[in-house]
């Protein structure tokens, strides 16, 4: 792959801080979502259980969103250091187009299909 431009580099960043602040939005947005179900409301059985799965995703949502939340983070940390757009695996440059459709990605195409075969 060939290594980013400096005007791709300050692209991403810029793409990197505003996913930052949409996450942050997100995050702080679905926070009631994830809180427990009270067990002492009168609503029947059925409806308790709905409201319990719903708990559940929106849980599952937010640590989706924390864990996106702290690899933009790693990667501003990156840019900061000089560091953005490398394969944290092979420190090989990982290629524009990836890191155009997920700005946050440690990882080039290569060592990604690496690691999601052993998985």
């Amino acid at each position: 792959m060939d290594e980013l431009s400096g005007q791709q580099i300050d692209e991403l960043a810029e793409e990197l801080r505003k996913l930052q602040k949409e996450l942050q939005v997100l995050l702080s947005v679905s926070k009631d979502g994830a809180k427990p179900v009270a067990l002492e409301l009168p609503i029947g059985r059925l409806s308790r259980m709905d409201a319990m799965q719903q708990q559940s995703m929106a849980a599952a949502n937010r640590r989706s969103l924390q864990l996106r939340l702290q690899l933009v983070s790693v990667a501003l940390s990156a840019h900061g250091a000089g560091d953005y757009g490398y394969c944290r695996s092979c420190d090989e440059p990982i290629g524009y187009r990836r890191l155009k459709a997920r700005p946050e990605t440690p990882l080039c195409v290569v060592c990604q299909a690496a690691r999601e075969r052993k998985a």
